[in-house]
C-alpha cells in the first residue's frame, strides 16, 4: 500500500458515501486529498481495475492538482499554492531587488581596474551601501534556499525573478521619476507572464533523473554557456560588457539555485553528514563566489538598467532548465498548456526589457563614460 502524507498540520476529515472514502487534510499548508473505493487506493490518481477512483494524496509541494469522482458522480478538481512558498519567494524577491540597487550605487565607484578580479569585491567591501546590499542579498539567498527547500524550481525561480520589481520601485524612489505607461506596462506583463506561467504549467514534483550523465550534460551546457558569454564580455566593449556579464551571472545563479535545493534534500534526508559528503553544497559556494564577481563587474561598467534585467532574465530559464531536466520537476505538456507557458515566459522577458528602458532604472556615472576596451592589460 502507497504511503499517504499525514496531517502533521491542520484538521483532516472523512466523508463517506457508498462504497468511497474521501479523506482530506493539510500537510506543511498544502491541502491533500485521498481516497478509497472497493477497498483500493488510489496512489495519485487515475483508475485502478474497479473503476475511477479519487485523486491520492498529493505530495507536499508547492502547487498541486488532484481530480476526484465522489459519490455524487459530479467530478471536483482540487488545487492548492502554498502560501509559505509564495511568501518566502516573494520576499526572497524583495531582498534581492533592493540589494541589487544598492551594491550598483557602490559599485559604479570602484576602479575599472578591478574589472573581473577578485580585488573588487574587496575594494567593495569597504563600501557601507555596498556591504547592506550584499546584506540583503544574501538574505534574499537563504529565503530563496528555503523556498526551494518547500517547492519545486519550476514555481520558485518564476516568483523570483520578481526581484526587477523591488528594484524598479526603489530605482523610482531615488530617481523621483513617474510610472509612466511604459512601467505600468513592464510591471503588469512581468508579473501577469509569472502568474501565466504558473497557473498554465501548474509545477509539481515527479521523479529525479538518477543518471548522473544528464546531470552534468546540463549543468555543463549552462556553465559552459556562461563562460563563453564571460570571455566575450572581456573582449567587448563598455556598452555590451554588462549585458553578457548579467547574462553569463543568471546562467550561473540558475545552477546554483538547482544545486541548492539538491542540497537541501540531501540535508533533509540525512543531516549535515550526507549534505557535506556531497559536491553540491561546495558547488553552491563556487558558483556564487563567481556570480557576485560577475555581477560587481557588470554593476561598475554601467548602469544597471544594463544589467540586471539580463540577470533577471536568464536565471529562472536556466533554473527551469535545470529543474525539469534532473529534478524531476513536472510541468503540463498538452498542446494549450504549452502555449500559456511560452506566452507567459515571453510576458515575463518583454516586461523585463519594458522597466529596463523606463527612466527611473538608473543611469549611473558610467553611462557617461566612452567605450572602452575591458580586456585586462
Amino acid at each position: 500500500m502507497p504511503p499517504f502524507p499525514s496531517p502533521h498540520r491542520g484538521a483532516a476529515h472523512e466523508a463517506r458515501g457508498g462504497a468511497e472514502t474521501v479523506t482530506q487534510g493539510t500537510d506543511g499548508g498544502v491541502r491533500w486529498i485521498r481516497g478509497v473505493r472497493h477497498g483500493a487506493i488510489a496512489p495519485g490518481g487515475g483508475r485502478w481495475p474497479y473503476g475511477p477512483v479519487v485523486a491520492g494524496a498529493v505530495p507536499s509541494r508547492a502547487l498541486q492538482s488532484a481530480t476526484t469522482h465522489p459519490w455524487s458522480g459530479r467530478m471536483i478538481e482540487v488545487r492548492s499554492v502554498s502560501v509559505l512558498v509564495l511568501l518566502l519567494a516573494v520576499s526572497a524577491a524583495c531582498c534581492l531587488g533592493f540589494g541589487f540597487v544598492l551594491q550598483q550605487n557602490a559599485a559604479q565607484q570602484a576602479p575599472l581596474s578591478d574589472f573581473l578580479s577578485p580585488r573588487l569585491l574587496l575594494d567593495l567591501m569597504k563600501m557601507p551601501r555596498w556591504l547592506s546590499g550584499i546584506g540583503l542579498m544574501v538574505a534574499g539567498m537563504i529565503l530563496g534556499a528555503v523556498a526551494l527547500g518547500k517547492g519545486e524550481i519550476s514555481l520558485v525561480e518564476p516568483l523570483l525573478a520578481t526581484n526587477l520589481l523591488f528594484a524598479f520601485a526603489l530605482s523610482r524612489h531615488q530617481t523621483k521619476h513617474k510610472l509612466s505607461h511604459q512601467g505600468a506596462s513592464g510591471l503588469v506583463l512581468l508579473a501577469g507572464g509569472v502568474t501565466a506561467f504558473i497557473v498554465a504549467g501548474q509545477p509539481h514534483g515527479g521523479t529525479a533523473v538518477t543518471d548522473p550523465l544528464r546531470h552534468w550534460l546540463i549543468i555543463g551546457l549552462v556553465v559552459g554557456s556562461a563562460l563563453l558569454l564571460t570571455a566575450y564580455a572581456k573582449r567587448s566593449r563598455l556598452i555590451w560588457a554588462p549585458v553578457l556579464l548579467g547574462l553569463a551571472a543568471g546562467l550561473l545563479y540558475g545552477v546554483q539555485d538547482a544545486l541548492t535545493r539538491v542540497s537541501s534534500t540531501r540535508f533533509s534526508d540525512g543531516g549535515f553528514g550526507e549534505l557535506f559528503t556531497g559536491w553540491h553544497p561546495y558547488g553552491v559556494l563556487v558558483l556564487g563566489v563567481t556570480g557576485l564577481i560577475l555581477v560587481q563587474s557588470a554593476f561598475e561598467t554601467a548602469p544597471l538598467r544594463m544589467s540586471l534585467p539580463a540577470l533577471t532574465a536568464a536565471q529562472p530559464l536556466a533554473g527551469i532548465l535545470c529543474g525539469v531536466g534532473f529534478l524531476g520537476d513536472r510541468l503540463r505538456t498538452d498542446t494549450g498548456a504549452l502555449a500559456w507557458e511560452a506566452a507567459g515566459l515571453a510576458a515575463v522577458v518583454a516586461g523585463i526589457v519594458l522597466l529596463s528602458l523606463h527612466p527611473a532604472m538608473p543611469r549611473g556615472q558610467a553611462q557617461e563614460q566612452p567605450a572602452q576596451n575591458l580586456q585586462p592589460r
